[in-house]
């Protein structure tokens, strides 16, 4: 069973959330939280998988309580849920090494879909929000970053290059296994030695260090 924690300040979303997770036999709410400061001692005293999290809180938001849970080192994978209106948000949220991005006006199936994968270790943007995120957050011209990633890239080998190439696409580790003809356990493998290698906390740093190389263009 998936356990997740759903924190919003807005009642209707979380019921809304809620009631779409609970289609999912493998998923279940144990926790709902109005604030970030409630949402990380939600964290702190419950065993959950993942923590859907709303970035635009009263109080302590979800960038700060992101921040927060990084710093305590907890192993709870966060969804970040967002808009297309704050892309200074998402390239924060990036750093704190959040393991996904969901519009809030998600489909329910795009939703359960999100939570299982993450829930599973990989990382997930919704594919209506991928370019975008990746044209605001990542691959701003000729300035340092662009310089970094590619420097980055430079050392990877080949087979290492074209997971990452896929891994930028939005493809799962099943997608990336049979469109390289390798089994999981290998793709997960170089997963692990990418990350390491591009000094990158979870996939989606990494799509988006691959966006700033040029990779996904």
């Amino acid at each position: 069973m998936i356990r997740v924690i759903v924190a919003d300040d807005e009642p209707l979303v979380r019921a809304g959330i809620r009631l779409v997770l609970s289609s999912a036999e493998d998923v279940e709410v144990v926790a709902e939280a109005t604030d970030g400061r409630s949402a990380v001692a939600e964290v702190r005293s419950r065993s959950a998988e993942v923590l859907l999290l709303d970035i635009r809180m009263a109080g302590m938001d979800g960038l700060a309580a992101v921040e927060e849970l990084r710093r305590i080192g907890v192993r709870t994978k966060v969804i970040i849920l967002t808009t297309f209106g704050e892309p200074e948000y998402i390239a924060r949220a990036l750093d704190g090494g959040v393991s996904g991005f969901l519009l809030k006006d998600f489909a329910p199936e795009e939703l359960i879909r999100a939570v299982r994968v993450v829930a599973a270790g990989e990382s997930y943007l919704s594919p209506s929000v991928t370019t975008w995120v990746m044209n605001r957050v990542g691959g701003r011209g000729e300035g340092a970053r662009s310089a970094r990633a590619r420097r980055l890239v430079d050392e990877l080998n080949e087979r290492e290059r074209e997971v990452l190439v896929l891994l930028a696409q939005g493809l799962s580790n099943a997608d990336i296994a049979a469109r390289l003809h390798m089994s999981e356990a290998t793709v997960k493998m170089y997963m692990s030695r990418l990350l390491g290698k591009l000094d990158c906390a979870n996939r989606v740093q990494a799509a988006v260090l691959a966006h700033e190389a040029g990779l996904s263009s």
